[in-house]
């Protein structure tokens, strides 16, 4: 939930301003045990390790020497919440190759997350994958997640439900909500 995909960014997410007001919704019920992923990318092309040079020579565009000043910065409605809430940075698509998010949620005995945000078939499978291999309870709100391809989005939800039902759950933002008051 980015400016580096919001509106008039290369990597644009149509779906994101839809989803906005629900990830606001989500994250202001408890800023303070919200935490926000921010795609970092590599500075330029070389900079990047394997696969990834290759990328970013494809999408030098969207590298951290060419981006337009604020493009990594939260969308602004979301921006307000921190502090309290916490922003971890990472480079790839999983938050968790970096040991900050899984020190962050140990050290508050949090055992479940509620995963929204873009993109559904990117950052949030790494993420949802990643928590599910931790062996956390997993909420995805199935209306506060967007993606740039309906396809794949509608595919990811499916697979949700018919693999991982016994380790993710899925819910409309009002139910959740609903659960926690």
């Amino acid at each position: 939930m980015q400016n580096l995909f919001g509106p008039g960014s290369e990597w644009e997410t149509p779906w994101m301003q839809r989803v906005l007001p629900l990830v606001v919704q989500l994250a202001g019920v408890f800023p303070d045990r919200t935490i926000f992923t921010r795609f970092i990318p590599a500075q330029r092309p070389q900079d990047a390790p394997g696969m990834w040079r290759e990328y970013y020579e494809r999408w030098s565009s969207v590298t951290q020497d060419v981006l337009p000043t604020g493009m990594l910065e939260l969308l602004e409605p979301l921006q307000r919440f921190v502090p309290p809430a916490t922003v971890i940075d990472k480079m790839v698509y999983s938050p968790w190759l970096h040991p900050a998010l899984d020190d962050h949620l140990y050290s508050r005995g949090i055992d479940t997350l509620v995963i929204s945000g873009a993109e559904t078939d990117v950052c949030v499978l790494a993420a949802v994958l990643g928590a599910v291999d931790r062996g956390y309870r997993v909420v995805i709100p199935t209306d506060a997640i967007c993606s740039g391809s309906d396809r794949t989005h509608d595919a990811l939800l499916t697979l949700y439900n018919e693999r991982f039902s016994q380790q993710i759950e899925t819910a409309s933002t009002d139910e959740i909500l609903r659960s926690w008051h």
